[in-house]
């Protein structure tokens, strides 16, 4: 992961939208064995529909049950949201010491390896922020720590005050990275992987289940934008009614040469993601074992993505970043050319 020596796998983990005991026992354990080690959490999981820190419960259940060694596995959680207390909020040094040695004890484990900054912060200094996490490390209740979503400015502000005060550095950011999201990966990111070999743990990489092919033609019923009032507010950036045409016009763009590369959607969408070299890990939430089972094949088809290919759905996303870089080849894209209406 980045400049530390700490393994992760091409695929994470993540525990967002658990809310069943029985089914993280049940999915944990297979995506262990699949080869996946890195699992992804955060106090505020669960927070909306049932408690502060109830999905990090669950994980320390389950983790609890299964056979895993401690060195083998990468265990994560994040501060910042969700809090109804006015000191559970933010990243105050109260709140990451006391709030790691909460999410410690209801994971039931003397340490994660990496704490996450869940977002910036700008209310606190950049030096109490810093501190506060050199003193989780410190501690011993971690490893290591990262940012996520933050902007390059403020991670580079980072580690020029970590360098003044002799602290210790963020290594990654977990950023929303995917075929429709590519600006902070492909373009504000891109010093960072060059000067620093900064990390990254990318979330959302089907596009919250858009590049599922699920919603192509319409919305199922029984689909989280169908039935979840919290997560259309997520969903409408690519299926408001403003924009429903023009994603589907993509998605079906998508699914032709994703047939054409031998994968199914999602697997083209995380074998595309993966070969960027620049993200550590990508992190899936796969609630059945047919859909782990489907996106771990991702890595090893990622072959099947030849320069055909990417050259096809380039054209088909028209998205790519102006001015950014081509994480290939490492050199400077040129701008798109603007195809005149007239």
């Amino acid at each position: 992961m980045g400049d530390t020596g700490l393994r992760v796998s091409t695929l994470g983990y993540g525990f967002m939208d658990y809310t069943e005991q029985s089914l993280l026992d049940e999915m944990l354990p297979k995506a262990y064995k699949a080869g996946i080690n890195f699992f992804d959490c955060a106090e505020v999981y669960g927070s909306d529909r049932f408690h502060f820190g109830y999905v990090e419960e669950l994980f320390g259940n389950s983790f609890k049950k299964l056979e895993a060694d401690r060195e083998d596995v990468v265990l994560t959680t994040k501060f910042f949201l969700g809090g109804t207390n006015v000191n559970k909020v933010g990243l105050s040094r109260k709140h990451l010491i006391e709030g790691t040695e909460a999410s410690l004890k209801r994971m039931q484990l003397d340490y994660v390896d990496v704490v996450f900054a869940h977002r910036d912060d700008l209310e606190i200094p950049m030096e109490e922020i810093v501190r506060g996490f050199n003193q989780i490390i410190e501690n011993g209740h971690a490893f290591y720590w990262a940012t996520s979503e933050w902007s390059a400015d403020r991670i580079m502000e980072a580690f020029a005050v970590c360098d003044r005060l002799g602290l210790i550095r963020p290594v990654a950011d977990q950023c929303e990275y995917n075929m429709f999201k590519r600006q902070t990966m492909e373009k504000e990111y891109v010093n960072l992987f060059e000067k620093h070999n900064f990390g990254t743990t990318v979330w959302s990489p089907l596009a919250g289940g858009v590049l599922s092919g699920k919603y192509n033609d319409a919305v199922p019923e029984d689909s989280r934008f169908g039935q979840d009032t919290q997560w259309k507010k997520f969903m409408n950036q690519y299926l408001g009614s403003d924009k429903v045409e023009d994603t589907r016009k993509t998605l079906r763009g998508i699914a032709d040469i994703s047939k054409e590369a031998g994968m199914t959607m999602p697997q083209f969408a995380l074998a595309w993601l993966v070969k960027n070299k620049d993200v550590s890990t990508a992190i899936i939430g796969s609630k059945k074992p047919q859909q782990l089972e489907e996106n771990l094949k991702a890595v090893e088809l990622a072959k099947n993505i030849t320069p055909e290919i990417e050259e096809k759905l380039e054209k088909v996303l028209n998205n790519r970043p102006d001015g950014g870089f081509d994480w290939k080849t490492r050199t400077p894209l040129k701008p798109r050319r603007q195809v005149s209406t007239l």
